[in-house]
């Protein structure tokens, strides 16, 4: 089991910037899929990027172009660089971690097994 917390959140105004880290505790040879979700107050959970063991990267279509996530495997942690960001981007934000995620599951919940606490990101117009 590999343990994962979040950090980097906070509030920021319309515009802005964040990057949100994950770092990875025992047994980190889990991570050679991983992703990053959200979730708003009343909405369901969504994937938001993800990063294969060649670092394949997928992304949601509502963060092309704005969001970037990279792995740093020596140092075992996840990063999300978040860039113009949006008032709608406001939710809290979760890491994931799996050994495998097939191609159709990369931005699903389902498809990760081992999640982290999450860190809050609020934007305001």
């Amino acid at each position: 089991q590999v343990q994962l917390v979040e950090s980097g959140g906070g509030s920021v105004q319309a515009g802005g910037s964040l990057r949100l880290s994950c770092a990875a505790s025992g047994s980190t040879f889990i991570m050679r899929y991983m992703g990053w979700f959200r979730q708003a107050p009343g909405k369901e959970r969504e994937g938001v990027a993800s990063v294969d063991s060649d670092g394949m990267t997928t992304y949601a279509d509502s963060v092309k172009g704005r969001f970037t996530i990279s792995k740093d495997n020596a140092k075992n942690t996840l990063y999300l660089q978040m860039n113009s960001l949006k008032p709608e981007d406001t939710a809290m934000y979760y890491c994931a971690a799996e050994f495998f995620v097939t191609r159709a599951l990369r931005l699903a919940q389902n498809g990760y097994s081992n999640r982290g606490q999450g860190t809050q990101v609020t934007v305001s117009p």
